[in-house]
Formats: C-alpha cells, structure tokens, sequence
C-alpha cells in the first residue's frame, strides 16, 4: 500500500509516498481503507524529530508515519472486535502516530475498535477527517474545567480549528462564549456562535477583562498566549492549556490568585467511544462545523506541510488517498 513516511527527520521535503506492507487486522481491530487523513501541527512535529524521545521508547520500525486522524471505509473487521460497523461502512479514527500502528498518512489503517466510529451523515471523507482529534481536543478541553451551563468561558485561537471546535461545544454545553479573533476572522468566529469578540494578540487577557470585570470563569488557551491570558481569569478560576506533553516548556504560564492550570493531553481520549460518537451526532445536527481549508494528493503532503507551517491556515488541510 502508498503511505506518506519519513526515513529522517527534517523539513518537509523529508516527507515520501512509500510502499509498505498492508496491516493485517489482528483480533479485536477494523481496517479502515483511508480516503482523507488531515495535516495537524503535531504531524510537523513528528516530521521534525520533536517527538523522538518518545518513538524511541515505542515499538516502532522507520519509516516513521504521521497522521493523528482520518476518514474512510471499514475494509475488514478482526475476529472479536466491540462494535456495531459493517465492512463498508463509513467511518471516521483518531489515531496517534507513536502506537505501534503508525500514522494515518497510510491507504489502509489498523485502529482498535474503541477508535472508530460512524462518520458524519452527508460529510465528504475529507470533511469528516477534520473531527476526531481536533473534536476530541476540543472536547477533552471543555472536560478536564469544572464549569457549569451559563458561566463565561474564553477561547484563544478560536478562528482554528481546535479553537472554532471549542467555542462550538462549550455553546453546545450551555455556556458564553468570548472569543479571540484578528479582523478578518470576526465574521468566522461570530459565525461559529462566540457571544463577543475581541482582537487577538498581546494583551488579549487585560481585553477580555474588559468585557467580564470580575473575570471569565475558565479559559481555553489553543493559542498558547501563556501568561497573556491570566488577567482574563476570575480568582480561584481555571485555564485549559491545549498543548500536547513534549511541548510544556513552549508557553510557560505562571499559577496565581488560586486560578488552577488543566493540561489538555488528547490521547487520554484515543478510546473514548463514546465521546467520539457524540461529536458525530453534534455534526449531524448542525452543532460542529466541518472545516476542509484545502485537499492535496498524498504525494503533496511535503506542499501540505509547508502551507501549515506557512500559517494563517482556516480549517485543516487534507491529505486525499483515492
């Protein structure tokens, strides 16, 4: 089968189509034969050798394969797998690339059954690519807080795709909303349901004070604004830090006045079925947005990294394996 791998590490240009052997489905496992798989920040850190101290402890043979998520057909079920799908069906997986099974840049993945679910009724396989791992994100964020319906939650980077899913949820669960946004996003961020809006950047905190006096009573930070974001926080408040384990020391955020910091670490949700299955349901209903910012061949994905890295990206960029 084609898959997107790396043989070293380095800038995109590392990135090749490949030919390696299909997976076999081993018991309790679905196949999934791949159509799209997205292109998320965590992929340019594989590519990179960021993730190296963790590859070496995993049991893993180079090439290295990238790709936290993707959409396709259920190809195969493995004797004594959990679930309800059919060879056939449509489906959607989170997937992390340091597992043994590799990453989703791949024509046919491997997943355990806890990893799949039903794709979203009327999504294009691209579309339906974009909402596992950053839906899961989102979710797992709004989780790890202890907020109740009608309190006030920030969003940093909510034009984004993690941000935008948040701010759709944290809606979908009853709370306000504000949100950051540069000029040319207002209109996007207002779209996804945010209660009010104020300009990204430095002293986003002091502004978001500015509309909540006595403080937000959580914020989710997926722009990494670090301290920036402390003033906007009520005392004894809590700020949801979206970032995954091997980039802790990239935005060092200080604890004060009792505001607690939650750590958002997506793969706690790698098996989390149901949740998965909910963010399907969300979708259907109107309630998540499916962002596809651009679909590249597979054989693109050097062009896809460098456009991800470039910025400015709205939405996920997609990886197409027809």
């Amino acid at each position: 089968m084609k898959a997107v791998a790396v043989t070293e590490y380095g800038g995109p240009d590392v990135l090749e189509l490949v030919d390696v052997p299909r997976p076999s489905t081993g018991p309790g496992r679905i196949r999934i034969r791949v159509h799209a798989a997205t292109v998320n920040p965590g992929d340019t850190l594989l590519r990179a050798g960021d993730f190296d101290a963790l590859l070496r402890t995993a049991p893993l043979v180079a090439p290295y394969r990238p790709g936290m998520e993707a959409a396709g057909i259920v190809d195969e079920i493995g004797p004594g797998a959990r679930t309800d799908l059919r060879v056939g069906d449509r489906v959607m997986t989170i997937v992390m690339p340091i597992d043994a099974t590799g990453g989703a840049y791949a024509e046919y993945l491997v997943v355990e059954a806890d990893q799949v679910a039903r794709a979203p009724g009327g999504a294009t396989h691209a579309e339906a690519a974009t909402l596992p791992m950053n839906g899961l994100t989102a979710r797992r964020a709004l989780d790890v807080l202890h907020l109740r319906p009608g309190e006030t939650v920030a969003v940093t980077g909510a034009a984004g795709s993690v941000g935008g899913y948040a701010v759709q949820l944290a809606k979908a669960d009853g709370l306000r909303v504000i949100a950051d946004a540069g000029a040319a996003d207002e209109t996007l961020v207002a779209t996804l349901g945010a209660d009010q809006i104020v300009a990204r950047g430095p002293g986003v905190g002091h502004r978001i004070r500015q509309w909540w006096p006595e403080g937000v009573a959580a914020v989710i930070d997926t722009a990494l604004q670090g301290d920036d974001v402390v003033p906007a926080v009520r005392d004894g408040g809590e700020i949801a830090v979206v970032r995954g384990r091997e980039e802790r020391g990239s935005a060092p955020l200080r604890e004060a006045r009792g505001i607690a910091v939650r750590e958002v670490w997506v793969p706690d949700y790698t098996h989390a079925h149901d949740k998965l299955d909910e963010l399907r349901s969300q979708a259907e209903q109107g309630k998540l947005t499916l962002r596809v910012a651009r679909t590249y061949p597979a054989a693109e994905a050097a062009e896809a990294h460098r456009a991800l890295e470039a910025g400015g990206i709205r939405g996920r960029l997609v990886l197409l394996f027809d």
